[in-house]
C-alpha cells in the first residue's frame, strides 16, 4: 500500500468506537481549547520521511495538539521540545512548528503514533491498543530503510515489542524493561530500539526529562545512525 493510501485509510478509520466518538465531540466548539481553529478530529496519520532511517513512535494524537492540526506532535507542548531537538540535530527545516501547513520538513526521520486517535484522558484501553497496531504495521511495512526505532513512553515502547513478538523476534516481552535511553537490539532484525521517557508537558516541568536529556537522546540517535 503506498504511502497516500494508507494516510487517507488511517483518517477514515472508525474501528474503535469510543475512539470514534470522543474524536467526534472536538467538532463542538465548546470543546476547544484553541477558538476559530477548525480541529482535524479524526485519526492522525504518520509524517515524515518515506525513506527515513529513524521512525518515531508516540502513544497517541494530544487532544489540542495533533487532533486539533492533524499532524503528529504539532501544537502541544511535546511537540515543541521534539520539533526543537529535531531541528537542532539536523532531522527538522525548522525547531518551532504551528500547524500542518506551516512549511515543516523533515530528512531522514518519519513521526507517528501507536494509536492513532485521541483518547479520553490521553488513556487508550488495552483493545484499542491491539486494534490500532495494524496501522502500524502497515507503516513499518512501507518504512523499509528504518534502522532505529525511537519509542516516546512506555506504551509504544510496548507497542513496538508486541509487534517484535509476533514476528518471533522477541520471546518475552518482560526480557525488555523500559527506561530512559534504553537501546535494545534484536536477532534477525537489523533495527534497534531506543526508548525514552515521552516529551510530555508533566515530564518536562517536573524535571522527569530535561533539555539536556533530549538533547544527549539525540546525540545518541545520531551516533547509532553512523
Amino acid at each position: 500500500m503506498q504511502r497516500g493510501f494508507l494516510a487517507k485509510g488511517i483518517a477514515a478509520c472508525t474501528d474503535c468506537e469510543r475512539l470514534a466518538t470522543y474524536c467526534r465531540t472536538f467538532d463542538l466548539a465548546e470543546n476547544r481549547k484553541v477558538a476559530d481553529f477548525d480541529y482535524w478530529a479524526r485519526p492522525v496519520p504518520g509524517f515524515g520521511d518515506r525513506n527515513a532511517e529513524l521512525l518515531i513512535i508516540g502513544l497517541a494524537p494530544g487532544a489540542h495538539g495533533a487532533n486539533r492540526t492533524g499532524r503528529p506532535f504539532t501544537g502541544d507542548g511535546a511537540g515543541d521540545m521534539l520539533y526543537w531537538a529535531l531541528h537542532k540535530h539536523g532531522f527538522a527545516s525548522r525547531g518551532t512548528v504551528v500547524d500542518a501547513n506551516d512549511g515543516l520538513c523533515l530528512d531522514n526521520v518519519y513521526i507517528t503514533n501507536a494509536v492513532k486517535c485521541v483518547p479520553p484522558k490521553n488513556r487508550p484501553n488495552g483493545e484499542e491498543k491491539r486494534t490500532c497496531l495494524k496501522w502500524l504495521i502497515q507503516e513499518l511495512e512501507l518504512l523499509t530503510q528504518v534502522r532505529i526505532v525511537l519509542a516516546m513512553g512506555k506504551d509504544a515502547f510496548d507497542s513496538f515489542l508486541r509487534l517484535q513478538k509476533e514476528a518471533g523476534k522477541v520471546e518475552r516481552l518482560k526480557d525488555y524493561r523500559f527506561g530512559h535511553g534504553g537501546v535494545y537490539h534484536f536477532d534477525n532484525d537489523a533495527r534497534t530500539l531506543v526508548s525514552t521517557y515521552h516529551f510530555s508537558r508533566y515530564n518536562l516541568n517536573t524535571g522527569v526529562l530535561t533539555e539536556t536529556m533530549v538533547d544527549a537522546l539525540f546525540r545518541q540517535v545520531r551516533k547509532l545512525l553512523r
